[in-house]
C-alpha cells in the first residue's frame, strides 16, 4: 500500500458512457453459458407507471424507488421475474422455487447503470433475496468476468440481448463498514488490513476502477477464535474506462481514507508487502487454473472498444512510469493494458518454490 495524500483524492467529474455488447463478446458469453433467453427485457421494466420513495427502517431517503405497472401487466412482469431468478438460481427449474413471489420493484436513479432491484421472497418462511436487472454494458460484463476468474468470489450474472441480470453480493456497504463497524471489538484490524491490501492489489492489477466505500461490500464470516474479513466489489461498470492510474487504487479514495488510515496504523511496511506479495501470488494460480478461459476473454476483449483512445494514451504512460515497464507503451486498447498487467504479474511473481526459504510468507 502506498502512502497517502490528499492530493491524491479521486474524483469522478463526468458520467461514463454505456458500451454496447459487441457481437464477439456475445460469442463469448454464449460460449460460457452467461448468454440465456430472458422472458422479461431491462426495456420493459421501464415502462413503470408509478414510483414512490423508498426508506430504510430509519426514515432515511435510500435512493431507490419501488415502481408499480399498469395492473394488467403485473402478473406476466411478476411471472417473468420470477423465472429468471429461476434461471439464475436453479437453472430454469420452475418447481424449486414455486413458493417464490415477487415481493417488490425497486429504481435506482443514483449512479451509471438505474438498475433494478427484484426482492424474492419465500411464501413458506418469509425469507428473501434480492437480484437486479441492468442494461447491458460491456464494461460492466468485463468486470463481472474478470472479478469471477482472478478473484476468490464466483458471480453469477445472466446476458440476453441488451439486459443484464446480476446476483445480489451480499455483505455490509463498505461506507455503512467504515461509520458503523471499524472500530468495533470484533474486527481484528490485522485481518482487516490484510484484505484491503489484498483488495487493493486485486483492483489494481485487473483494473477495476471507482471503488470507493460505496461500490463494495464488506463480507464479516465468524471463524473458529475470530471473524474472517473480506471487501467485495459490487460494482463493474468502470472496468478499464479511466486513464488515471490511481482510479483503480481504492486506498486513494477520499471515501476510503479512514479504512486506509486505520489499516496502516495497525500493520507495518513488511507485513504490507508481505500481503501484497500473497495476493500476487494467488492470482497467478488463479491465471494459471484458467489459462484459456481468460486467453479469450482478453482476446474478446483487446478487440473491443470500452474507453476513448485519449484515456488509453495516458494510462499505458502512467502503468509503463508506476511499474518500469516500456510494453506498456505498446497497447492501443485497454483489453491490452490488462492483458500486459497480468502477464507482467506473472513474470515477476516468485513460482511457488521460491517461497520455501520463507516460511512467514502466507501469515
Amino acid at each position: 500500500m502506498q502512502p497517502i495524500s490528499k492530493s491524491q483524492n479521486i474524483l469522478v467529474t463526468k458520467k461514463k458512457p454505456s458500451f454496447p455488447v459487441s457481437p464477439v463478446l456475445r460469442d463469448y458469453l454464449k460460449e460460457y453459458n452467461r448468454e440465456r433467453k430472458l422472458p422479461i427485457s431491462y426495456r420493459q421494466l421501464m415502462r413503470f407507471k408509478n414510483s414512490v420513495p423508498l426508506y430504510n427502517k430509519d426514515g432515511q431517503d435510500t435512493l431507490w424507488e419501488t415502481v408499480g405497472y399498469d395492473a394488467h401487466e403485473v402478473a406476466d412482469i411478476n411471472n417473468g421475474l420470477r423465472e429468471i431468478y429461476a434461471i439464475l438460481r436453479a437453472d430454469g427449474n420452475m418447481e424449486l422455487i414455486h413458493h417464490l413471489y415477487v415481493d417488490r420493484i425497486d429504481y435506482c436513479t443514483f449512479g451509471n447503470s438505474n438498475p433494478f432491484r427484484i426482492r424474492i421472497v419465500n411464501a413458506q418462511n418469509d425469507n428473501y433475496d434480492y437480484y437486479y436487472v441492468k442494461s447491458a454494458d460491456a464494461s460492466r460484463i468485463y468486470g463481472l468476468e474478470l472479478e469471477h476468474l482472478l478473484s476468490p468470489n464466483r458471480m453469477h450474472y445472466l446476458t440476453h440481448e441488451n439486459t443484464l441480470i446480476e446476483e445480489h453480493v451480499v455483505g455490509i456497504p463498505g461506507d455503512v463498514f467504515i461509520a458503523q463497524w471499524l472500530t468495533r471489538s470484533e474486527i481484528n484490524p490485522v485481518r482487516m488490513g490484510k484484505e484491503l491490501i489484498k483488495f487493493n492489489e486485486r483492483c489494481f492489477i485487473r483494473l477495476l476502477g471507482d471503488m470507493r466505500s460505496y461500490n463494495f461490500v464488506v463480507d464479516i464470516t465468524p471463524d473458529i477464535e475470530d471473524f474472517q474479513i473480506r471487501i467485495r466489489s459490487m460494482d463493474f461498470d468502470q472496468q478499464s474506462y479511466s486513464g488515471r492510474k490511481n482510479f483503480y487504487l481504492p486506498q486513494f479514495f477520499k471515501e476510503n481514507r479512514d479504512l486506509a488510515l486505520y489499516c496502516l496504523k495497525h500493520l507495518d511496511p513488511d507485513s504490507i508487502v508481505q500481503y501484497q506479495r500473497e495476493e500476487h501470488a494467488l492470482m497467478v494460480r488463479r491465471i494459471q487454473a484458467i489459462q484459456d478461459r481468460l486467453d479469450t476473454l482478453l482476446d474478446t476483449m483487446e478487440s473491443d472498444t470500452i474507453s476513448e483512445h485519449r484515456k488509453v494514451v495516458e494510462l499505458r504512460e502512467a502503468l509503463a512510469e508506476h511499474h518500469e515497464a516500456p510494453e506498456f507503451l505498446k497497447c492501443d486498447r485497454m483489453g491490452s493494458i490488462v492483458r500486459t498487467s497480468l502477464h507482467l504479474l506473472t513474470q515477476r511473481t516468485p513460482k511457488p518454490a521460491d517461497y520455501d526459504s520463507d516460511p512467514s510468507f502466507m501469515l
